[in-house]
């Protein structure tokens, strides 16, 4: 490759004109007039009669194509509501012994106010992320950090909150769900 030549690059649909070689690196006008670096072996010279001439091509044999693209059904693709289906869910697990390596000395009280600023904190980087939903793991026991949670989920007027689902996180589980077009 030397300077003029035109070039197409193999993974984007980029197509210009050689400026500078340096070694293997190699810098690209683009038609829309921004230079870009590639690397030699990401682009493939073309010859002058590989770009595509419109004039070949009648106006009729154009009209003729468009009429039988549009008489065509589309496809819906139904990878796409797979995929928005099953986007990973935040979850934050609030058992005490994920959250500090020793309790030693915190008294009960302690460590229900590390768990409940934990839960604060995560929930308002998830609102901060525009998450939809996440989970917070509580777990079962006298129900007193789910009580807890509940009244300070009650205090944000942009979140619903639930029992999560059963079977993929037990009985000691929140779900919430964050709505991002109401204040918080």
């Amino acid at each position: 490759m030397k300077v003029g030549d035109k070039v197409e690059t193999i993974d984007d649909a980029i197509i210009g004109t050689v400026t500078k070689v340096d070694g293997d690196t190699v810098f690209v006008e683009g038609e829309d007039g921004f230079e870009f670096q590639f690397s030699k072996n990401e682009l493939i010279k073309l010859n002058k009669d590989e770009s595509i001439n419109l004039g070949s091509f009648s106006n009729q044999r154009i009209q003729e194509i468009a009429k039988e693209k549009e008489g065509k059904p589309k496809r819906k693709s139904s990878e796409a509501k797979s995929k928005k289906r099953h986007r990973p869910t935040f979850v934050v697990d609030l058992h005490v012994h994920q959250l500090t390596d020793s309790t030693k000395g915190m008294t009960n009280f302690d460590m229900l106010n590390l768990q409940l600023d934990t839960a604060r904190g995560q929930l308002e980087f998830a609102i901060r992320q525009r998450m939809p939903k996440m989970v917070f793991i509580h777990g079962v026991g006298e129900g007193v950090l789910k009580q807890e949670l509940h009244t300070v989920l009650r205090r944000y007027n942009n979140v619903d909150f639930y029992d999560a689902d059963y079977r993929e996180y037990g009985l000691g589980a929140t779900e919430v769900k964050i709505f991002q077009n109401v204040e918080p």
